[in-house]
């Protein structure tokens, strides 16, 4: 145990998103002895353009949604709050006292409590023009650009329930939406399927191979090949959503945590505490059904408050 970043702490929190920005200005306002480490502010919004449903906010952009986080908690950094950054935490060592959290560089901190808030990354499309459009037409968050895309043709690609619930919002308001499956056969529940195929602006492609994104400035279209004739097609739309799978940004945490099939921390929705009594976990890097900003936020405050009470009823 190190005590060059300031001996043991209440409760250390790791990740600058929304979750980790909520739950440090929560946990000094409480006057825990907090630690935050975070490798950048923001989380997975930080790259849109434009943010209409961050709530009190009718549009911000990434960047100024990562900015305006990092100054509300840099206003409580002092006596309750330890801010380290740029950090990444690299292991987590729990055991009945305390967890240990090891950093790509310095010493390793200890903490009574942990928090993980350190969110996911979109799966990303890898074919020719999908980096040159992201966010010129291409993007992975539909909560976040959904609405610019209105009276607009939409194309998503993917076929779990992620990819029809976009559907489903995005039917409510673009002219016309394209889903693309790599097969025969969904991955999504059958009710989430039903009432998008039930909506006559509605076209479902299967047994399909994305080739490319085209466009000039922005997007313009989508090229695919049907897997079975080998046919190409360029499906021309203005609005490009992904929904191929979230990675769970978790593999630091090693086994020391219960996690479910594709790494995300298995969490008691009630209080956001893990598998191990002294760590808890909010935000995208959790198995909670839905992941957005507002409830990042909300979840990490959740387990503050949680955390708070565990701490002073020891």
């Amino acid at each position: 145990m190190s005590d060059t970043y300031g001996g043991l702490y209440e409760l250390a929190i790791v990740g600058g998103g929304p979750a980790g920005a909520a739950a440090a200005i929560y946990a000094a306002r409480k006057r825990l002895k907090t630690v935050m480490v975070l490798e950048e502010w923001g989380g997975q919004s930080g790259v849109s353009s434009d943010i209409q449903n961050w709530i009190g906010t009718p549009s911000i952009s990434g960047a100024d949604l990562a900015d305006n986080l990092k100054k509300h908690v840099m206003q409580y950094a002092g006596e309750f709050l330890t801010i380290i950054s740029p950090v990444r935490a690299t292991g987590l060592k729990p055991d009945d006292m305390s967890v240990e959290i090891t950093l790509s560089k310095g010493d390793p901190i200890v903490a009574s409590t942990v928090l993980i808030t350190t969110g996911a990354n979109r799966r990303k499309l890898e074919v020719p023009g999908a980096d040159t459009y992201d966010q010129k037409g291409l993007t992975y968050c539909a909560s976040c650009d959904g609405p610019l895309f209105a009276d607009k043709d939409a194309a998503i690609i993917g076929g779990g329930n992620a990819a029809f619930e976009t559907a489903l919002q995005l039917l409510t308001y673009c002219k016309t939406v394209t889903l693309f499956n790599r097969g025969e056969a969904f991955k999504a529940d059958e009710i989430s399927v039903a009432a998008a195929l039930a909506h006559p602006n509605m076209r479902v492609v299967k047994n399909s191979e994305i080739i490319a994104v085209e466009g000039a400035q922005f997007v313009t279209g989508l090229r695919w090949k049907d897997s079975k004739t080998n046919v190409e097609t360029l499906l021309p739309v203005e609005g490009i959503f992904v929904e191929i799978g979230l990675l769970p940004n978790t593999d630091w945490v090693g086994t020391a945590l219960e996690m479910n099939a594709v790494k995300q921390i298995k969490v008691d929705p009630r209080t956001h505490q893990t598998s191990h009594p002294r760590v808890w976990a909010a935000g995208d890097c959790t198995d909670g059904l839905y992941h957005q900003n507002n409830i990042a936020a909300g979840d990490a405050v959740k387990a503050l408050e949680d955390i708070y009470m565990s701490l002073r009823r020891a």
